[in-house]
């Protein structure tokens, strides 16, 4: 019986609290815009992952930043969502709530050591927030 790996765990850097870590890009044509973004922006792209809304392909831009890309959903059209990186993602979403933004995700543990979640901020802006 083959051997099962291990499930990943992400490593944090230190320092990073309040820096924009990862970009998620939500493409009408992922392979065509991560084509474009290896030739022209030299990012650097792993093997994509299977999840339940399609592939998710992730990338570098340096040794401490990268995102993931993937189809948008075909409703609400290409968009770019940064997020940053904080002490306690659940924490952080509900001071961003008291302060006036909408919980779009609420936190979300996506790995483990890394639980997401996505706010609305006033203005309208998509902001991801990224911590333990």
């Amino acid at each position: 019986m083959p051997r099962r790996k291990p499930a990943r765990k992400h490593v944090l850097t230190r320092g990073l609290n309040g820096w924009m870590t990862h970009t998620d890009l939500a493409s009408r044509d992922p392979a065509a815009t991560r084509a474009w973004c290896a030739e022209v922006l030299g990012w650097k792209f792993r093997p994509p992952l299977p999840t339940p809304g399609g592939e998710y392909h992730l990338f570098a831009y340096s040794e401490i930043s990268g995102g993931g890309l993937h189809a948008c959903d075909p409703r609400k059209g290409p968009a770019s969502v940064p997020y940053v990186r904080v002490a306690d993602a659940r924490a952080a979403c509900r001071k961003a709530i008291r302060a006036g933004a909408e919980a779009v995700v609420r936190p979300e543990r996506v790995m483990e050591g890394v639980t997401v979640a996505l706010v609305r901020a006033p203005g309208g802006v998509m902001i991801g927030l990224s911590g333990p």
